[in-house]
C-alpha cells in the first residue's frame, strides 16, 4: 500500500514546503485570486435563490428548509427542480441572520473563505493520489510527492474556472459539496492505519464516518455521492495495488476465476460493499424526498437533449465534453449562462466541430491505456486516479443517467478540475524530469571523475553538454579535466564558454584564470580571477591561485599578500602557509620592501599582526620571520605537521645564527598560548608549537 518516493517529483521546480506551510500558500493563492470578488452584488441566479427565497427570512420556519428545494419552492410541487440542498441553504439563512439582512458582502466573504480551505485540503488529497498512503512511526502520514502536491494545489487554487463557483453566491452549493466530498475521502483513507496488512484491518467505524460525509455532500449538491466512486477506486488502485488491466485480461481472456479470487482480498469485497449499500442507500432516501419523479425541463433548458435522431443526440453531448475539456485546458473565454443558441447544435456528421469531439475520444483513449497498461504501476495508479477524479464528479452533469438542466455550467467543473490538476501536474513533472535528463550524465561523469576514470568521465560530460548546451556546471568539470590533460586550448574555450552563460559562476572564473596561467596568459589570468574574487568575496582558494601568479611574476609583495588574504579566510590553508614560509625565507622580509623603506607596506601585513608596521627586524632577518611563520602556521593549520618539518628544514640554518632570539620567542609564544586557551583543542595546538620552537633551537 506504500508508495516509495516519487522520482520525478524532484524534478518540478517548487521549494519542498512541510505540509502545513505548503496549505498556508496554496489557501493564500486562493485567496489572492478571487479575492476582489468579496463586494460583488447579487446577480443571476442569486435573485432567486436567495433575494427571493424566502426560507432565509429568520420568519420563516426553519423545518421549511428541509421540505423545500434549492430555490424555495415545495418539492412536492411540479414546477420544482428537485435540487434538494438543505445545508446550502442554511449556511444562506446564517449569513443573513449574521449580516441583519441581505448584505452581499457576508455572502461572498465566506465563498471566498471556503474556496481557500477546499484548495488547501487539496494538498492532502493530492499527496495520497500520488504518492500513496504511508505512516511513519508515531504515526503521522507521509508526503511522498511534496512538490507535485503543491503544484497541483497551486494550479487548483488559481483555476479561473471557478470564477462562477467562488464569485457567484450560489456557487456556494459547489464549494460546500466539494469541503465534504474532501473530508469524505479523507476520513475513509484513516480506516487504514494498520501499516503492510492495512487491506485486511481496517476500521468500519471510519467507513461509517465517511458515509456521513458523503450524504452531507449530496445535502449540500447532489454531485456529493459521487465520493463513494473516487473511495472505491482508491482502495483498488492504492490500498490494495489491483492491476485493473492485468485483472480483467485474467478474468475474461484467460478465464481464471481462482487467480482473480487471490488478487482480490476478502477486505476489499467487504469495503465495497459497504460502499455500495451506503450508495444505494443515500440514492433511494434521495428519490424518496424528490417525491413525483425527476424534474421537468424544457427544450431551451438543454436543446440537445430533445433532439429526435440518437445519434445527433450523442453527437452533441460529446460535443459538450469537449467544450467543457476546453474550458478546463484554456478557460480563455467564460460564460455564466451557455443556454439560449449559446451553443448552436450540431445536425450533421459532415459539421466541422465533429472534430473537436474526435479529439476528446483521442486523447482520452491514449490517456487511458496508458493509465491501465503502463510497466510502470506508480503511474498506472496516477492517472487512473487523476481520471476518476476528473470523470466520477462529471457523470452527474453528462446527461446519460437523467436530462440535466443546461448546456455547460462552469459551476460543475469545480470538482472535476481537481483530477485535471492532478494530470497537468503530472504531465508538467514528466516534462521537468526529461529536461533535467542531462544531469544524470553529468551525475554519473561526476561519479567517475571522483573515481579517477578521467576518460569516462569526459565522454559523460560531453554528453551532458551536448543534451544541454548551456550546462556550465559540466563545462566547468570538463573543463578540469581537460587542464589536468594539459589540453589547454579546449579546457580554456569551455571555461571562457561557461563564464558567458553564466557571468557570475566564480568557480568557473578561478578555474579559467589557472588555464590562462598555464597558457602564459598572465594578464587575462589575473583578470580572471580578480573577477572570480568579484563574485565571491570569500575566496581563499582564489587568492591563492592569485599568489601563485604573482610569484611566478616575481610580483613577492603582491604574493604574499594574496596568500595572507587566503590565510585569513581560510585558516587551515596549508598550501598557502607553505609558500608564504618559502617566499620569507628564499627572499627575506628586507628585500621585500621597497627601496629606502623601514617599515613593511601595509598590503604586506601579515596575519599574525595586530595592524601596525613590522618593527625593524635588524641582523635577525628571515631567519626569525621565518620562525614566525611556523609559529603561526603550526597554531593555524595543526593538522599539517608536515608543513612544520617543511619549515623547518627551510628555517634552522638561519636559527643556528640566531639563538639569541630563542628566550623573547619562546616568551612571545607562551604569552599567545595564555591568550588562546579557551579551548582544549587550542591549548593542544600552542603546545605543539612551542614544542617545535624549541627542537628548532637545539639544532
Amino acid at each position: 500500500m506504500a508508495q516509495t518516493e516519487i522520482n520525478w517529483d524532484q524534478q518540478i521546480p517548487l521549494p519542498k514546503l512541510s505540509p502545513f506551510h505548503a496549505k498556508i500558500a496554496v489557501a493564500l493563492v486562493a485567496l489572492l485570486c478571487f479575492i476582489n470578488s468579496y463586494d460583488g452584488d447579487f446577480v443571476f441566479d442569486d435573485s432567486e435563490a436567495i433575494v427571493n427565497n424566502k426560507d432565509l427570512n429568520p420568519a420563516t420556519p426553519l423545518n421549511n428548509i428541509w421540505r423545500n428545494d434549492f430555490w424555495g419552492s415545495n418539492l412536492s410541487s411540479n414546477n420544482s427542480h428537485k435540487s434538494y440542498r438543505p445545508l446550502t441553504v442554511l449556511t444562506f439563512r446564517l449569513n443573513y441572520l449574521m449580516a441583519g439582512g441581505l448584505h452581499p458582502v457576508g455572502f461572498h466573504v465566506l465563498n471566498i473563505g471556503l474556496h481557500s480551505l477546499i484548495s488547501a485540503l487539496m494538498i492532502d488529497m493530492f499527496s495520497i493520489l500520488i504518492g500513496g498512503l504511508a505512516y511513519d512511526g508515531n504515526g503521522n502520514r507521509l508526503n511522498h510527492a511534496p512538490k507535485a502536491s503543491l503544484l497541483a494545489g497551486l494550479l487548483f487554487a488559481a483555476h479561473p474556472v471557478h470564477t462562477e463557483s467562488v464569485a457567484g453566491i450560489v456557487g456556494r452549493a459547489d464549494l460546500l459539496c466539494a469541503l465534504f466530498f474532501q473530508l469524505s475521502f479523507l476520513t475513509y483513507c484513516k480506516a487504514f492505519r494498520g501499516g503492510r496488512e492495512s487491506e485486511e484491518k481496517f476500521s468500519i467505524h471510519w467507513i461509517a464516518v465517511s458515509l456521513l460525509l458523503c450524504a452531507a455532500a449530496m445535502l449540500c449538491k447532489e454531485q456529493g455521492i459521487t465520493v463513494l466512486g473516487v473511495n472505491a477506486a482508491f482502495d483498488v488502485l492504492l490500498i490494495c495495488n489491483v492491476n485493473v488491466y492485468e485483472l480483467s485480461q485474467r478474468l475474461f481472456i484467460r478465464r481464471k476465476a481462482e487467480d482473480v479470487s487471490e488478487r482480490v482480498k476478502t477486505g476489499l469485497l467487504i469495503r465495497l460493499a459497504l460502499l455500495a449499500m451506503g450508495g444505494a442507500s443515500l440514492l433511494y432516501a434521495r428519490w424518496r424526498i424528490m417525491g413525483t419523479g425527476p424534474p421537468a425541463f424544457t427544450e431551451v433548458d438543454n436543446p440537445a437533449s430533445f433532439a429526435e435522431n440518437v445519434f445527433l443526440r450523442i453527437v452533441n453531448y460529446n460535443y459538450y465534453y469537449s467544450l467543457n475539456a476546453w474550458v478546463l485546458l484554456c478557460p480563455w473565454w467564460l460564460c455564466f449562462d451557455w443556454s439560449m443558441g449559446c451553443v448552436p447544435l450540431i445536425k450533421s456528421a459532415f459539421d466541422w466541430r465533429t472534430a473537436w469531439l474526435l479529439l476528446l475520444w483521442c486523447f482520452l483513449i491514449g490517456l487511458i491505456s496508458q493509465a491501465l497498461c503502463s510497466q510502470d504501476s506508480q503511474r498506472r495508479r496516477t492517472l487512473t486516479l487523476g481520471l476518476v477524479l476528473l470523470v466520477v464528479p462529471f457523470l452527474p452533469a453528462c446527461n446519460i443517467f437523467f436530462r440535466v438542466g443546461f448546456v455547460i455550467a462552469e459551476r460543475v467543473l469545480y470538482l472535476s478540475s481537481a483530477g485535471y490538476c492532478l494530470l497537468l501536474a503530472y504531465a508538467l513533472g514528466h516534462c521537468c524530469g526529461r529536461w533535467s535528463r542531462h544531469k544524470v550524465h553529468y551525475n554519473v561523469g561526476k561519479n567517475l571523475a571522483d573515481r579517477g576514470n578521467t576518460s569516462a568521465a569526459i565522454k559523460y560530460y560531453r554528453e551532458a553538454v551536448r543534451l544541454h548546451p548551456t550546462y556550465v556546471h559540466a563545462m566547468n568539470n570538463l573543463g578540469n579535466i581537460l587542464k589536468e590533460r594539459n589540453e589547454l586550448v579546449e579546457a580554456e574555450e569551455l571555461l571562457a564558454k561557461a563564464v558567458l552563460i553564466q557571468p557570475d559562476f566564480a568557480a568557473a572564473w578561478m578555474n579559467l584564470g589557472i588555464v590562462q596561467n598555464s597558457l602564459k596568459k598572465f594578464k587575462e589570468a589575473e583578470q580572471s580571477y580578480w573577477n572570480a574574487i568579484h563574485f565571491r568575496k570569500k575566496y581563499p582558494d582564489c587568492y591563492y591561485n592569485l599568489g601563485r601568479l604573482y610569484a611566478d611574476l616575481n610580483r613577492h609583495l603582491d604574493a604574499l599578500n594574496a596568500w595572507r588574504n587566503a590565510t585569513v579566510l581560510k585558516p587551515d590553508h596549508s598550501l598557502a602557509w607553505n609558500n608564504m614560509v618559502i617566499l620569507l625565507d628564499n627572499t627575506g622580509v628586507r628585500r621585500l620592501l621597497p627601496p629606502g623603506s623601514e617599515d613593511q607596506p601595509k598590503c604586506c601585513q601579515l596575519p599574525w599582526q595586530s595592524g601596525g608596521a613590522v618593527p625593524s627586524l635588524g641582523e635577525a632577518g628571515a631567519g626569525e620571520e621565518a620562525l614566525r611563520a611556523v609559529s603561526e602556521a603550526g597554531s593555524r593549520s595543526p593538522r599539517h605537521p608536515g608543513q612544520l618539518q617543511h619549515a623547518a628544514t627551510q628555517t634552522g640554518p638561519a636559527l643556528q645564527d640566531h639563538t639569541t632570539l630563542r628566550d623573547s620567542t619562546t616568551d612571545c609564544m607562551l604569552q599567545h598560548t595564555h591568550t588562546h586557551t579557551h579551548t582544549h583543542t587550542q591549548v593542544t595546538v600552542h603546545s605543539f608549537q612551542v614544542c617545535t620552537v624549541s627542537i628548532l633551537f637545539k639544532k
